[in-house]
């Protein structure tokens, strides 16, 4: 697909695509597996962006993140 032809698509549109629910979907975009934007309330991802999470093969993270009051404190990736 070319970068011209690239679709912006919504939660919805996402998840359908994807064929998976939206907490799974948000879960994804919180571990950084899936590249999307929020716009206003929403969120918006490319279509290539989901295609590239599909060629992954990745649908878990082992990545762990600790916060407190917001902020990043630790992020580690036990494969790295």
């Amino acid at each position: 697909m070319k970068e011209s032809e690239d679709h912006v698509l919504t939660t919805e549109e996402a998840t359908k695509y994807l064929k998976i629910s939206k907490p799974t979907y948000f879960k994804c975009i919180q571990v950084r597996k899936i590249n999307a934007i929020k716009v206003g309330s929403g969120w918006r991802v490319l279509q290539s962006e989901l295609n590239k999470f599909l060629k992954s093969g990745r649908t878990t993270s082992k990545r762990r993140t600790t916060r407190r009051n917001g902020h990043l404190l630790k992020d580690v990736n036990p494969n790295e």
